[in-house]
């Protein structure tokens, strides 16, 4: 559990001032604002600093030095700190009275793309009443009421999918604090930056970018509510998705603030509810489907992931989990059935080894599964309003 630092301000930012930047003296104390700073029971530090948006990069090389500083106080096995940046005046925050988090530093990259320009990401603003996304056609998100049910598997298959049925697809990843779809796509390495903007990552014939890509895998995104929209965010008006016919985001598991900062941010039209089919998955799958219902998001369907498993040396399925209670629970909320997904291995490894079912392994039984659904999908895009 953590709990404040028995530590005074003046203290933590005596240690910070002891580490400048050699060229221009600037120190983490001097340009930056105590926000908080906690301890766990096991003697590990968290502090969060404020800091001016432009000198992010910059004072962020000096993180690890100065962590080292703090490791000298009494009790503190290791520590962490974090970096936010407020917007530039006049732009809005996300929410009143709210303040909005910042992509860490790592989303620049070390060397500007050759003849290219460059400055720090969020460092211009679209102007009031400007489409957040003027070239995406349709945006999609994929949810769960919980999780742990296999929603961005979904996501990622289901994106490959729609790109496979001729539609020019982009995927962003909202789940902040559990950005797992690079992995998932196969990505090494952070996307480029031309000219201020973020350019999303070519795989599988899609587009895509997740925080995964630009930041440690080992990071702990340990960021409140603001900070997640914040981030969301600049990933929507910082990245340079051009022409899609259809975006699809995988947001993180449950209801919460990136469900809300999405729909009030950009035009959804519809959602995908991903469930396993036994009936605690199905209470939180029946949250999410009042959740967009109540903010007029139109549930494009619901998809029963692990229906069965199907044994790889037999051939027998086996309900695991039960069978079915997804497709009677969409029949109950009159609102579309998009097909059962079964449980298999072939769908574990394709996740560790970044290769999509539907690319990889297109006629095994999850691999026609996601295909089926990625038509179904396509069919019901291109008939909705742009």
């Amino acid at each position: 559990m953590a709990q404040t630092a028995p530590f005074s301000p003046d203290t933590l930012m005596d240690l910070l001032s002891t580490v400048k930047a050699p060229q221009t003296g600037l120190s983490l104390a001097s340009a930056g604002r105590l926000e908080s700073c906690t301890v766990d029971d096991g003697g590990r530090l968290t502090l969060t600093l404020t800091v001016p948006r432009e000198q992010a990069s910059a004072l962020s090389a000096l993180c690890d030095d100065a962590a080292k500083k703090l490791q000298t106080l009494p009790n503190v096995t290791s520590a962490t700190i974090i970096l936010t940046a407020h917007r530039p005046a006049g732009v809005p925050d996300p929410q009143p009275g709210g303040h909005a988090g910042s992509l860490p530093p790592a989303a620049a990259p070390a060397r500007p793309a050759a003849g290219a320009g460059h400055r720090p990401l969020g460092g211009a603003a679209p102007a009031p009443g400007t489409p957040v996304l003027p070239g995406v056609k349709t945006i999609i998100a994929v949810a769960s009421g919980k999780g742990g049910v296999g929603k961005s598997t979904t996501a990622v298959n289901l994106a490959v999918g729609l790109g496979m049925e001729g539609l020019k697809t982009g995927l962003l990843d909202a789940d902040i604090h559990g950005p797992s779809l690079h992995r998932m796509l196969g990505t090494t390495g952070k996307p480029d930056v031309v000219e201020g903007r973020l350019q999303p990552v070519q795989a599988w014939g899609i587009r895509a970018v997740s925080l995964g890509m630009l930041v440690d895998e080992k990071a702990a995104m340990i960021w409140r509510g603001p900070m997640v929209m914040g981030a969301i965010n600049q990933l929507l008006t910082d990245v340079d998705w051009g022409d899609l016919d259809v975006m699809v985001v995988d947001l993180p598991p449950g209801t919460g603030d990136a469900h809300l900062s999405l729909t009030q941010k950009v035009p959804l039209s519809g959602a995908v509810i991903v469930s396993t089919p036994q009936d605690i998955a199905l209470i939180d799958a029946r949250r999410g489907v009042t959740m967009f219902e109540k903010v007029k998001v139109p549930v494009l369907g619901l998809v029963e992931n692990m229906s069965y498993f199907c044994c790889p040396n037999c051939g027998h399925n086996t309900e695991l989990f039960g069978h079915g209670g997804a497709r009677r629970e969409a029949e109950a909320m009159g609102v579309p059935f998009l097909g059962e997904v079964p449980l298999l291995a072939d769908i574990r490894s394709s996740g560790d080894s970044g290769v999509p079912l539907v690319i990889g392994a297109p006629n095994s039984e999850g691999g026609k599964a996601w295909r089926a659904i990625a038509h179904t999908v396509a069919a019901a895009i291109r008939v909705l309003p742009h």
